[in-house]
């Protein structure tokens, strides 16, 4: 089986390309993805050629982990039937292009993938593109759950994640969190909550701090915000060693904690939350491309500041 798929053959070297995929079994699903996310996260440092070394990273490779599509294949055991319409949080189906091995990671970004079907989830076909924003938003529900932990009062960061945790927060029936965004032209969409200048606030004495921003050098700034014995969450992904002074640390009795990515439960969750209509995730895609345009697509999304979410289209592409 061969599929058109954005292949990044080293830092800031990406383009469409062929690929012939992994032959399905009885318990996968092939989905034709009409959609898939552009990370600003983990895609970009990639692209850039700053991502720290871990097991499986090499180049070339196929990136993402953010699709929503029609199931076009259905093995006996997959639990899945021809016509859902489903998100898939990558893939690891590549075997090959012209020029050999291909690597998925995370293996969205492909007009076809293969997948066992217990990894997919069925979402309604209503949701459009904004269904390759599940994993996404199921990221920051996983940040919030959980019975110990506190809801945020401060979030730092108003980007896709950052709205996506004040929208949790606001939806969980807690106090509207503050939001911190040093870019000004990032102060809009708020709704339900203010966004203001870091400098603009004098409060010190936040009880959860959750940052959304990926700034390794801004804890010492947060420890002196928050209450004595208060949480800072780090959301984001962060490539610099983080450190910060322990005095003021100790006097605080400060606490620190690290969000990973989802878990299954967060997504179906996060799903519930959509389709109830108490998570809205309006006005999160600010900007789509056709995905044989996908080299101009992810240029703009890495160094574009007004670009919140890109969207590639695979709809129609052949």
């Amino acid at each position: 089986m061969i599929s058109r798929a954005v292949i990044m053959s080293g830092p800031k070297n990406l383009a469409l390309g062929q690929v012939t995929l992994t032959p399905p079994g009885v318990a996968d699903v092939v989905v034709k993805v009409a959609h898939s996310g552009i990370s600003t996260g983990t895609e970009k440092l990639f692209w850039s050629g700053t991502m720290p070394p871990f097991p499986g990273m090499g180049y070339p490779l196929v990136p993402g982990y953010e699709a929503a599509g029609e199931v076009v294949e259905a093995g006996p055991d997959s639990g899945l039937r021809v016509g859902d319409h489903v998100f898939v949080p990558g893939a690891t189906c590549f075997e090959a292009n012209q020029d050999g091995p291909v690597r998925g990671l995370f293996g969205a970004a492909s007009q076809l993938l293969i997948t066992a079907g217990s990894r997919v989830t069925r979402i309604d076909p209503g949701f459009g593109a904004q269904g390759a924003l599940l994993a996404l938003a199921a990221t920051a529900r996983h940040a919030l759950a959980g019975f110990d932990r506190a809801l945020p009062d401060l979030i730092v960061g108003h980007g896709v994640l950052g709205r996506l945790l004040a929208r949790l927060t606001i939806a969980a029936g807690a106090p509207a969190p503050t939001v911190w965004e040093a870019n000004p032209a990032r102060h809009t969409g708020a709704v339900g909550y203010d966004v203001i200048l870091p400098e603009a606030d004098t409060r010190r004495d936040y009880k959860a701090i959750y940052d959304a921003s990926g700034a390794a050098d801004l804890l010492n700034s947060l420890i002196g915000r928050i209450a004595k014995g208060g949480e800072i969450v780090l959301a984001g992904f962060y490539t610099a060693p983080i450190s910060f002074a322990f005095p003021p640390a100790f006097m605080k009795e400060a606490r620190l904690r690290i969000a990973a990515e989802w878990a299954a439960e967060d997504l179906i969750a996060t799903r519930q939350l959509v389709e109830s209509g108490a998570l809205s995730l309006d006005g999160l895609i600010t900007h789509s491309q056709r995905a044989c345009e996908a080299t101009e697509a992810y240029e703009t999304a890495f160094t574009n500041p007004d670009c919140l979410k890109m969207i590639l289209d695979w709809r129609g592409h052949a």
